[in-house]
């Protein structure tokens, strides 16, 4: 007969081997402990952080989590938008607040509301918590394309300690819109096209998206009529997934639209959007497709003294290899769902966006290749990649987080 104390300790632990056992604990667990390792940085940052336009020297966290867009965000939740365009020479629009959607400071605002909380803690409070929705979001979207449970959690791994994760516990509306994203990319995966009529709502007016997310429903739409002899495609699921495409792309062009109505300028929002490029190249129409040529050749021949020619080659190069990988084995394994929104944003980056400091921000959008990333199994590997994206995460908070003078590297 065994004795007492041994008879008593599988019950002792069994409470806790049964909560870890629930897929949700190991989850927020890793968000948990990623977190500390951030806000570590982030301390150490802002402890020798010097006077800036945001605050002073060494500001404390909540104020340093703050600066940047956060001030925009905070300037929408307060005051709202312009009902005329702010020039710079009576001519051409500078920065003001229509480049920031009302999705993220309108749910602080409601935080703020019921909380009393100032805007600084109630804005990280929003996207920590959304952070950590998106975490728990992204495993079973993991996990629902075919990815095992453990490879799944690395998955999540590396998106918790991914190099632009503190962006988790900041003032910006990517907590939020990762959420929304990887809870609409679920979604889709399991054909759910009703309930993403309001996900993708809310989501084109956190972030821009809903072109680039229209763009993914027509090619998913045009995917499942191509196989429906081998993958049933029903009347009432064609009728929802071609509405849904409109629909998104309706939802992607009405911030533009409603901008237009309320200041009576039809280009408000992309003169707007231009205008955080003119201090690179000067103010220029958006011609699609030209801006990461023209962004090439600047940093090639004005940041680096270099011919101009051989930026616009290096960024050639970096497409052609970005458009192999898009056929290696591990994207595949995403399935077409997960890869036809990474072709789709990618072309939306490529098509509308100046290459700076805040494209690897830009870029968190296309987390679902972590998926790929987290694949092999090796130790050494996965113990790699953690110490790699910890060490990006310093500098991208050295390059486009802290403040040194006139910083002109945004994040």
């Amino acid at each position: 007969m065994l004795p007492a104390a041994e008879l008593d300790a599988p019950q002792q632990a069994g409470p806790v081997r049964r909560a870890w056992a629930r897929w949700w604990v190991p989850v927020l667990a890793v968000y948990a402990a990623s977190r500390v390792v951030s806000t570590v940085l982030l301390l150490i940052f802002a402890s020798v952080q010097g006077q800036n336009p945001w605050t002073g020297a060494h500001p404390d966290y909540f104020s340093f989590a703050t600066i940047w867009d956060g001030l925009w965000y905070n300037i929408v939740a307060v005051s709202g938008y312009p009902s005329s365009l702010p020039t710079v020479d009576g001519i051409h629009v500078t920065e003001n607040a229509w480049a920031f959607m009302p999705g993220y400071p309108g749910l602080v605002n409601v935080v703020m509301f019921l909380t009393r909380m100032p805007w600084a803690p109630a804005a990280v409070t929003v996207s920590v918590l959304c952070g950590a929705g998106a975490a728990l979001v992204f495993y079973r979207l993991m996990l629902r394309v075919g990815l095992s449970a453990s490879t799944s959690l690395f998955a999540v791994v590396l998106f918790c300690v991914s190099p632009v994760s503190p962006l988790f516990q900041l003032a910006y509306a990517e907590s939020l819109y990762v959420l929304l994203l990887a809870t609409a990319l679920l979604l889709l995966v399991e054909r759910r096209y009703g309930w993403l009529f309001p996900v993708v709502t809310v989501m084109a007016f956190t972030r821009p998206s809903g072109l680039a997310f229209a763009l993914a429903l027509g090619m998913h739409v045009i995917y499942r009529w191509v196989v429906r002899r081998r993958d049933p495609f029903p009347v009432r699921d064609r009728i929802l997934s071609v509405s849904l495409t409109v629909f998104s792309g309706l939802a992607g062009l009405a911030w533009p639209a409603i901008a237009a109505l309320a200041t009576g300028s039809i280009t408000a929002y992309t003169d707007t959007e231009l205008a955080w490029r003119a201090p690179y190249i000067g103010y220029q129409h958006l011609v699609p497709f030209s801006s990461w040529f023209q962004g090439a050749y600047w940093w090639s021949n004005t940041m680096l003294g270099l011919p101009g020619w051989l930026g616009i080659a290096v960024l050639v190069v970096v497409l052609a290899l970005f458009a192999v990988a898009l056929f290696s084995p591990g994207v595949r394994r995403l399935g077409v769902d997960l890869w036809f929104w990474i072709v789709a944003y990618a072309l939306y980056l490529l098509a509308v966006f100046f290459p700076q400091s805040s494209t690897f921000r830009l870029l968190m959008p296309l987390f679902p290749l972590l998926g790929a990333m987290a694949l092999p199994r090796r130790r050494v590997y996965r113990v790699g990649m953690v110490v790699l994206f910890v060490a990006l995460q310093v500098g991208w908070l050295a390059v486009a987080w802290g403040v040194d003078g006139a910083d002109w590297s945004p994040p």
